[in-house]
């Protein structure tokens, strides 16, 4: 069982560090290799994904990212900045499927930006397609039309796209409480009135999963004013990168949030939910536990190990009832501590 390790830019080393900690504890007898995207292979090799990257990540089961970008590059041309890195993997390794869970521990229910009450129970997986939309679509560009400057980005989805990621998000519904809300535009874009005819056709085949259909303007409104009546929701690449960071903040914390990122054989790549944090690097306080989730994420859907999955995730739960706390998620009455020392915990809660 081989794993690429892909430690990425900012605090991406630290919780790395922490996760793969936790993984090596569980004496699964996984074969890791590390390697690097975004900033920190432009600074090494000139490029964002570097073949030997590519050629790592191709071979290996599953690739665990740490997080990538920071201001540092965000004066080279666009395609050495270090995000090309992770949309170029995303698309070599076909991950089409981004799963999204925001789940809020009963300990941070103080922390949401909502009331105790608003939250306190919610548990929403967020299921988003990650291969197409307006980020990939074609042509794109910035022009000069007219003697001014002209931008352009041009969405689409196929049929069988919306098909495929449909299934997923109908499945994963299935298997939790069965209910299924699909959020689109389609009384502007004709995008994704396909969306919605496709997502109501898929419904035939899933005759236990209550479909719903929603616009996402008014999701973005729900996901605030009454967030626990979502279960599943799925959507396009775009509408899924907005709404998935909107609901982290739910949770108290976008530090506590993991993901996966799916292809059609379970392979995938499981990172953190937050971003590379470059104002608080090398200091040693970031929160590790959400990669440490993504890596439980990784033993559920890519390697069937279930039992693993619900130790690390149960070790989480347990240190914060013990109330252990980095600083994005300290309030008083509870212990701060570093993210050294709350990975720490977590491997002491895992032998317990």
């Amino acid at each position: 069982m081989k794993i690429c390790v892909l430690p990425g830019d900012g605090i991406g080393p630290e919780i790395m560090a922490e996760a793969v900690r936790v993984i090596e504890a569980l004496d699964l007898k996984f074969e890791i290799e590390e390697a690097l995207l975004g900033g920190s292979a432009v600074d090494a090799t000139g490029e964002p994904y570097p073949q030997a990257t590519a050629a790592l990540a191709r071979t290996a089961d599953a690739v665990l990212l740490g997080a990538v970008g920071g201001p540092k590059w965000d004066a080279l041309p666009r395609e050495q900045r270090p995000e090309r890195g992770l949309l170029g993997i995303r698309k070599d390794l076909g991950l089409f499927a981004n799963l999204r869970p925001a789940i809020l521990y009963p300990e941070l229910a103080n922390a949401s930006s909502l009331k105790p009450e608003i939250v306190a129970g919610l548990d929403i997986l967020i299921v988003r397609e990650l291969t197409g939309d307006i980020y990939f679509g074609q042509p794109r560009g910035i022009e000069m039309r007219d003697g001014e400057r002209y931008g352009y980005n041009t969405m689409h989805y196929t049929e069988s796209e919306i098909r495929r990621i449909g299934r997923v998000a109908f499945e994963a519904a299935r298997k939790r409480n069965g209910r299924l809300c699909s959020v689109d535009k389609m009384n502007v874009l004709e995008t994704t009135q396909l969306w919605r005819d496709v997502m109501s056709e898929l419904a035939a085949d899933y005759p236990d999963v209550d479909l719903s259909h929603m616009l996402v303007d008014n999701a973005a409104m729900q996901l605030v004013r009454a967030p626990k009546q979502f279960d599943v929701m799925v959507t396009g690449n775009m509408f899924g990168d907005i709404l998935s960071d909107e609901a982290s903040m739910l949770t108290g914390s976008i530090g506590m949030l993991p993901s996966a990122s799916l292809d059609a054989n379970n392979k995938g790549l499981y990172e953190p939910s937050h971003g590379s944090a470059p104002d608080i690097a090398g200091k040693g306080v970031a929160n590790p536990l959400a990669t440490i989730l993504s890596a439980a994420m990784m033993l559920r859907y890519t390697f069937g190990l279930e039992e693993a999955a619900l130790r690390v995730e149960q070790a989480v739960k347990r240190v914060l009832a013990q109330g252990y706390r980095t600083a994005d998620i300290h309030e008083p009455g509870t212990t701060r501590v570093g993210t050294k020392q709350m990975g720490d915990a977590v491997l002491a809660a895992l032998q317990d």
